[in-house]
């Protein structure tokens, strides 16, 4: 097909589109011209390619895509995982990347590289240059990051200060072995203080455990039970620093919502724009707990609150 020629398909949506700008404006013709996504009542936050986990076996493109369309989902965010202390086997980015590649329109790519790896990246622009290679590639955030440092280490904030500048998300892991942290969440605060301009996702033991006000040293690295006191440093970070998000993916995020169930339904709604339904889905056949969850209260939420947290919310901060 030449240059100059233009098919009947094509011609038409630009007739279509003209058509409605001319007559409904520039406003309604952005509207007109908005992503229209594959269907699917999910985008999940949270998933795995690759061996992961112990003798498991590997989850592949195909094992994903099968899975997704079976539990509704998408959209999928799939995370590689490059820290030794992450699991027991590496997920580069170059094969996040490589493998998604022509599934873009449903597998979304994030990267990841480890703090401590200072070959070639001395400094934070530096580690702008890398990362926009990543970004240039198809990643549209930074994660899983899961290395075993502390959450403000001077070598976190680089990095994070790097993804601020390219508009890329953080999606971390923290609890006492991975970001560590303390009860309240001081580092984790720090961060946002000194990298005002980032997106923060929190995810893991530690996070979650956070939702209640009762947490101690020990806590974070557990999935509490109980009712859920008030004072929980997630509420009030979230409330003091709009760049805070939340994935409420694996045990600890299902468990975070189901332990107190009032709880959990009244803090979906008053935080629905800064929660994100997830699954950390990361080997075939794996039990998720979040579809049985949410199942139990879907029906007492806010079809608003259900748009924002099982897809919007998602899709706005990754620039979807």
């Amino acid at each position: 097909m030449s240059n100059n020629h233009i098919s009947r398909r094509a011609f038409n949506r630009m007739a279509v589109i003209a058509a409605a700008a001319s007559v409904m404006g520039t406003a309604s013709s952005a509207r007109a011209a908005e992503k229209t996504y594959p269907e699917g009542n999910y985008f999940d936050i949270h998933t795995h390619l690759g061996k992961v986990w112990g003798n498991k076996p590997e989850l592949t493109v195909d094992n994903l895509l099968r899975w997704m369309d079976y539990k509704s989902i998408s959209q999928a965010a799939v995370l590689p995982l490059v820290s030794p202390e992450s699991w027991d086997h590496i997920i580069t980015t170059d094969y996040t990347l490589k493998q998604t590649r022509p599934f873009r329109e449903r597998l979304i790519p994030f990267c990841s590289i480890d703090p401590r790896k200072h070959i070639y990246m001395s400094n934070v622009q530096a580690k702008i240059d890398r990362l926009k290679k990543y970004q240039d590639a198809g990643a549209k955030g930074y994660g899983e990051h899961k290395p075993g440092v502390e959450m403000d280490d001077p070598r976190n904030l680089e990095f994070f200060a790097a993804c601020a500048e390219l508009g890329m998300p953080v999606l971390f892991h923290l609890d006492n072995n991975r970001n560590t942290d303390k009860p309240g969440l001081p580092a984790l605060e720090k961060v946002l203080q000194q990298i005002p301009d980032g997106v923060f996702i929190g995810h893991a033991q530690g996070w979650w455990a956070s939702i209640s006000g009762d947490v101690d040293q020990a806590t974070l690295q557990k999935y509490p039970a109980g009712k859920v006191h008030p004072g929980g440093a997630l509420d009030r970070l979230m409330e003091k620093y709009p760049n805070l998000y939340g994935d409420l993916s694996a045990g600890s995020g299902a468990n975070a919502i189901k332990r107190d169930l009032e709880f959990g339904r009244e803090f979906i709604i008053r935080r629905h724009d800064r929660l994100m339904f997830g699954t950390d889905y990361l080997a075939p056949e794996q039990k998720v707990p979040q579809f049985e969850l949410y199942g139990e209260i879907l029906d007492d939420l806010p079809q608003e609150v259900k748009d924002n947290v099982f897809r919007n919310n998602a899709r706005r901060i990754l620039g979807l």
